[in-house]
């Protein structure tokens, strides 16, 4: 049987002064901490939906991706902090210790806030839209699990944040 294990988020919040949309997903995979950087799941549809939004082609460069991020305003993270997991499983979580977002609020200029899937939109409200008074827009996840939505589908929902910038 599969357990539950303690993880400490590894990545550090990606932003600059300048960043105005903050997208947040739940909390990095298996493989996303491994890659290093935010959503490195091959499978994860984030990096070619921003793509086609952006009308870019980008590497798997992890210095090319942050360049692409800070360049268009965009702020990167998860709600989540440190929680118990079994693997990358959102359904799983459990004993959830919040991100601290104020760092990002306080020196950056962030106009809105995208939350990527459910389970972050749900932390997000619960444990910081208080603390930010930002309420958040829930886009559907990217997650190779969220397989009712097609890139298209996303793609449709997605293009919201390049409209906002």
């Amino acid at each position: 049987m599969t357990k539950h294990q303690t993880i400490i988020h590894p990545l550090r919040p990606l932003f600059r002064a300048d960043s105005r949309i903050l997208i947040l997903g739940s909390f990095p995979s298996v493989k996303t901490r491994e890659y290093g950087f935010f959503y490195g799941h091959p499978q994860n549809r984030f990096w070619p939906l921003l793509e086609r939004i952006f009308d870019v082609e980008l590497s798997t460069d992890i210095a090319e991706r942050r360049d692409f991020l800070l360049r268009h305003c965009l702020a990167v993270y998860d709600v989540i902090y440190e929680c118990d997991i079994i693997g990358s499983s959102d359904a799983s979580i459990q004993n959830v210790i919040p991100s601290d977002l104020s760092p990002i609020f306080k020196e950056a200029n962030i106009q809105r806030v995208f939350c990527n899937g459910g389970t972050a939109y749900r932390y997000y409200r619960k444990y910081q839209e208080p603390k930010t008074g930002v309420k958040a827009i829930q886009l559907p996840s990217t997650s190779p699990a969220n397989a009712r939505f097609s890139m298209d589908d996303l793609y449709h929902q997605w293009k919201i944040i390049k409209e906002n910038l």
